[in-house]
C-alpha cells in the first residue's frame, strides 16, 4: 500500500494563529471543552462521496480534481485504492469517522447480484482498515438516487419492480452498515417526491414510502441492527418538491404514519438554507422534538440557489450550531459529517486536507464560543425573563392549562395598555460576536 499524500504530513495544532500552511489554528483534539474533549464533542467525519468520488464538476464544466488513484486499471482496482487513500486522509487530520453510500465504496454491476460481490470484496478491505486504525462508521446508506431505474424515484417509484429493487439494496445497505459498526443508518429521499402534480398520486406515493421505513425498521430488529435510523431533509434538487422538504414536514410525516418513534434527523446546513430556514433553525426545530441525531456540516453560498456542499467556514453557524448540540446533552451516535466538497478550482490533492481543516477549525471556534455561551447562561437568562409573564398570574393558568377564552376574556377586559418588553435583537447579536471573538 503506497502513500498518496507523501508530501503531507500529519495535520497538528498550533497556538500561533497567524501561522502560514496546512495546520489547525483552533482544533486541539484533546482540549477539554466543557468537560469532554474536542474530538469528543465533534466527531468529525469524512464524507466518501465527496472526498473520494467527486471530481469538481458543475452543472456547466466536466471535473478539474486531480486524484492519485485515478490511474487505476479497472473500476473495482479503484474502489480498493480509494480506500486506502480514505484512510490515509482520515488519519492525517486526526478524523475519528466516515461516511458511505453503498456505491460510493463499490461499483455497481450489471445485476444487484453482482453489485452484493463488489460490495462484499470491498467491505471486507474497509473492515481491516478499520480495525487496523481505529476508524469508525458514523453512518452509511444506499444511493437510490443515480441509476436511471430511480428516474421517478425510489420508495416513491410508480414502478412497483423499482420499489422492489431499492428495497433489496437497502436491506444489503442496512447488513453492510451492521457489519462495520455503523452507529447510524441515513435515508435521504433525493427522488422522493415529484416533478408535476399533473402526473402524481401523492398519497400512494408517501403511503409507499412510509410502507418502505417500516420494512427497514422490521429488518433492522431481525438483524439486531441497533443503529439509529436518520431521515436527512431536502426541499428540492434533483426532485422540484421532495417530501422530506424539511425537518418540520419530516416531523409530520413520521408522526403520521407512526415512525416517529424510530427516526431522527441528520440536519444538513446547506439543505436548510435551500428550504428557507437558516442552519440553526431546523436545528432547534429537531431539537426540541426530541429528534436531532445526526448533522451533515457545510454550508452554502446564499448568492446561488442549489446545493453548493461548500466548507463550513462561518463562524455564526459553526457556533450557534455547536449551541443547540449542547443544549440537547452533545451527540451521543450523531456526529459532525463534512458533507462538503473543495471548490472546483481549489483542484490539488492536498487542497482536500486544507479544505477539512479549515471545517475542523471553524467548528472548534464555535464549540469553544457556544460552551461560553452556555456557561454564562446570558442568552438563556434573557429568554427566561422575556416570557416571565408566563411564570405566575394568568401566564401561569395558560401555560398549566388552566385558562379559557371565557376566563381569558374576563381577565382582557379590565386591561389597559399593554407594554411589550424590547426584544433587544442588537444587542444580543453584539453579544453573539463578543463570546465569538473571545474565544
Amino acid at each position: 500500500m503506497r502513500e498518496y499524500f507523501a508530501n503531507v504530513k500529519k495535520v497538528e495544532y498550533t497556538d500561533d494563529r497567524m501561522k502560514q500552511g496546512l495546520c489547525f489554528r483552533q482544533y486541539n483534539a484533546d482540549e477539554l471543552v466543557g468537560g469532554k474533549t474536542m474530538k469528543q464533542q465533534l466527531k468529525f467525519s469524512l464524507a466518501y462521496w465527496h472526498t473520494m468520488c467527486g471530481e469538481g464538476s458543475d452543472p456547466f464544466g466536466p471535473g478539474t480534481a486531480k486524484r492519485p488513484w485515478q490511474s487505476a486499471s479497472s473500476p473495482m482496482e479503484m474502489a480498493k485504492e480509494r480506500v486506502y487513500a480514505a484512510f490515509e486522509i482520515m488519519q492525517k487530520l486526526g478524523i475519528g469517522y466516515f461516511c458511505f453510500h453503498d456505491r460510493d465504496i463499490a461499483p455497481e454491476g450489471t445485476t444487484l447480484k453482482e453489485s452484493n460481490k463488489n460490495l462484499d470484496e470491498i467491505v471486507s478491505l474497509v473492515k481491516k482498515m478499520m480495525a487496523d486504525t481505529g476508524i469508525k462508521l458514523l453512518w452509511g446508506t444506499a444511493n437510490l438516487f443515480s441509476n436511471p431505474r430511480f428516474m421517478h424515484g425510489a420508495s416513491t417509484s410508480c414502478n412497483a419492480d423499482v420499489f422492489a429493487y431499492s428495497a433489496a439494496q437497502v436491506k444489503k445497505a442496512m447488513e453492510v452498515t451492521k457489519e462495520l459498526g455503523g452507529e447510524n443508518y441515513v435515508f435521504w429521499g433525493g427522488r422522493e417526491g415529484y416533478e408535476t402534480l399533473l402526473n402524481t398520486d401523492m398519497k400512494r406515493e408517501q403511503d409507499n414510502m412510509a410502507r418502505f421505513m417500516h420494512m427497514a425498521v422490521d429488518y433492522a430488529k431481525e438483524i439486531g441492527f441497533d443503529g439509529q435510523f436518520l431521515i436527512e431533509p431536502k426541499p428540492k434538487e434533483p426532485a422540484k418538491h421532495q417530501y422530506d422538504f424539511d425537518v418540520a414536514s419530516g416531523i409530520a410525516f413520521l408522526r403520521t404514519y407512526g415512525l416517529d418513534s424510530y427516526f431522527k434527523f441528520n440536519v444538513e446546513a446547506n439543505h436548510a438554507t435551500l428550504a428557507g430556514h437558516t442552519f440553526q433553525h431546523d436545528l432547534m426545530v429537531a431539537r426540541i422534538n426530541g429528534m436531532l441525531g445526526s448533522i451533515d456540516a457545510n454550508q452554502g453560498d446564499m448568492l446561488l440557489g442549489w446545493d453548493t456542499d461548500q466548507f463550513p467556514t462561518d463562524l455564526y453557524t459553526t457556533t450557534l450550531c455547536m449551541l443547540e448540540v449542547l443544549k440537547m446533552g452533545g451527540f451521543t451516535k450523531g456526529g459532525l459529517n463534512f458533507d462538503a466538497k473543495p471548490r472546483r478550482a481549489s483542484y490539488k490533492p492536498e487542497d482536500i486536507f486544507y479544505a477539512h481543516a479549515a471545517g475542523m477549525d471553524g467548528f472548534a471556534k464555535g464549540l469553544k464560543a457556544a460552551q461560553k455561551i452556555m456557561d454564562d447562561g446570558v442568552l438563556d437568562r434573557f429568554v427566561t425573563e422575556r416570557y416571565s409573564s408566563y411564570a405566575a398570574g394568568i401566564g401561569k393558568e395558560i401555560s398549566d392549562g388552566k385558562a379559557d377564552f371565557k376566563s381569558l376574556e374576563t381577565y382582557a377586559l379590565d386591561l389597559k395598555e399593554i407594554e411589550n418588553s424590547s426584544g433587544m435583537q442588537e444587542y444580543l447579536e453584539s453579544m453573539l460576536n463578543e463570546y465569538i471573538m473571545s474565544v
